[in-house]
């Protein structure tokens, strides 16, 4: 087990009781503190853990953060099988993080020689919360639900809007930047403004992220990144802004890579990547790879042309519909 899964399920727990009673407790968002509070009441019929008798406590985790700093807990209720807490356990964040977050809260008997007891759990799905919903509301405590690791297969969506332009004709135009063509190497900047480019244009629109799951506990500070495959020089790299402290984060930033035909993109891939800035390093949530998803280019194999099938269509669509924005919202994969 990892520590992370050992905080969550041991705590030193030896033996095994049957699951059963109930709690009560409300959900509440303060918007002007920015806080999720948790207001647990009491419970009822617990069972026993030994001798008639349980010394209970509530613990609660903010999933699919498992670490120490997402865990809360009330205080032991000494010889008690109907316990009152009448606690409130308190998580600073926004409330748009709460999309994609499962309140996690357990019971459990304390005992003097750290041989904690399991007696039950209860899961909220805060996406789905009713937050007009305010009033304590009884939970019949349930078996222990497996927990999964954090070999998640996506962390995320990424709102993106993609126009390919080719060499003459007329487009709507966007903001600039240094691009690359496919096997060209590293092409000049083309001025500004309206009228026909003289090469294809690979227009992106990065518009924003939807409910990252952080590496851990709290927010993320965002950015993309974007290579179009297969260069994979300086040139070709291209990046937002970072946006702080969010799991919805609105980029809306447009680049634009030129110097290609239609053919060129068939052998290509546009790879988005989105990363957890920290202070003196990066860390990545996962990706998008925009392709064909033939498995090679120029023919070459290469593993980067591993496209999804969503993923394909989006990118196909765009060699479908030139001139035209194709708009997807994509899972970010982290394989």
């Amino acid at each position: 087990l990892s520590g992370s899964l050992m905080s969550l399920y041991s705590e030193g727990e030896l033996g095994r009781v049957p699951v059963r009673g109930r709690v009560q407790f409300s959900l509440r968002y303060d918007a002007a503190q920015e806080e999720l509070q948790v207001h647990v009441l009491r419970c009822r019929e617990l069972a026993e853990a030994k001798r008639q008798r349980s010394d209970p406590y509530i613990k609660t985790y903010l999933l699919p953060d498992k670490s120490n700093r997402s865990q809360r807990k009330t205080a032991v209720r000494k010889r008690s099988l109907d316990p009152v807490f009448n606690e409130t356990l308190k998580y600073k964040l926004e409330k748009r993080d709460l999309q994609g977050r499962t309140l996690n809260l357990s019971v459990w008997h304390h005992d003097s020689l750290g041989r904690n007891l399991f007696l039950g759990e209860v899961e909220v799905a805060l996406g789905a919360w009713d937050w007009a919903n305010t009033r304590p509301e009884w939970f019949s405590l349930q078996p222990r639900m497996p927990i999964p690791s954090d070999g998640l297969a996506s962390r995320g969506s990424l709102n993106l809007a993609l126009k390919f332009i080719p060499a003459g004709s007329e487009g709507e135009r966007g903001p600039r930047a240094r691009g690359a063509g496919i096997g060209r190497g590293p092409l000049t900047l083309l001025p500004t403004g309206g009228g026909m480019p003289p090469t294809g244009e690979l227009h992106i629109w990065v518009k924003d992220a939807q409910g990252l799951v952080p590496l851990q506990s709290g927010t993320v500070d965002a950015f993309v990144q974007c290579y179009v495959l297969p260069d994979d020089s300086k040139a070709s790299r291209q990046k937002t802004r970072v946006v702080r402290r969010s799991l919805n984060p609105l980029f809306n930033h447009t680049m634009v890579y030129d110097g290609f035909q239609a053919k060129d993109l068939a052998e290509a891939c546009a790879e988005f990547t989105l990363w957890h800035r920290e202070a003196f390093s990066k860390r990545l949530l996962g990706g998008v790879r925009l392709s064909l998803g033939t498995g090679s280019s120029y023919g070459l194999p290469v593993g980067w042309m591993d496209s999804t099938a969503e993923e394909q269509g989006v990118w196909r669509q765009l060699l479908q519909q030139p001139g035209r924005w194709v708009e997807a919202l994509l899972p970010l994969r982290t394989r």
